[in-house]
């Protein structure tokens, strides 16, 4: 049986890191950031990029499921929309997979000093910071498997959601 693991939360919480590195841990894998999917310069969101970016994610995820070679699909995507999560969700080729729904979640202390510790990522500006701050309490309230990032090291996640998965 494949296994789709979707790991979702707030911007800075640490998805790409933590999606990594369960890739990294697990054996016949493929990760798939969403951020990819829509990469557009100038960046423009609309309903024309947003429903774009939809069919890339779910047209990687299930290439990767029918691959012969490939038994985990890792995905890390900022998913702060019910509706855009129910389409990926929606897509998905269910037959024979077992999905995974994870959300990360910090406090806002935690996310704070994350944010200014990624120098790495050029748009780590206040203003976006405040928007991910605000959508912690959206996150929160998701049914999904929710792990606490705030005290944790991304390996303790990815060794967290691995014991998951694997089990």
């Amino acid at each position: 049986m494949k296994k789709v693991v979707i790991i979702n939360g707030p911007m800075g919480v640490g998805k790409t890191t933590v999606g990594r590195l369960l890739c990294n841990k697990l054996n016949r894998s493929a990760f798939i950031d969403g951020d990819w999917c829509f990469d557009l310069h100038p960046f423009i969101a609309n309903k024309e990029t947003k429903d774009m970016a939809i069919d890339n994610i779910v047209h990687l995820i299930n290439n990767y499921i029918n691959c012969s070679h490939c038994d985990y699909v890792v995905f890390n995507w900022v998913m702060d929309k019910i509706d855009v999560y129910q389409k990926i969700n929606k897509n998905i080729q269910s037959d024979d997979i077992h999905l995974y729904e994870i959300t990360l979640n910090c406090t806002e202390e935690a996310l704070a000093d994350r944010w200014q510790k990624d120098i790495l990522c050029d748009w780590r500006i206040d203003e976006w910071l405040s928007i991910s701050k605000k959508s912690l309490r959206y996150f929160k309230g998701l049914d999904t498997i929710q792990i606490d990032t705030s005290f944790k090291s991304a390996i303790d996640v990815a060794d967290k959601i691995y014991e998951i998965v694997v089990k």
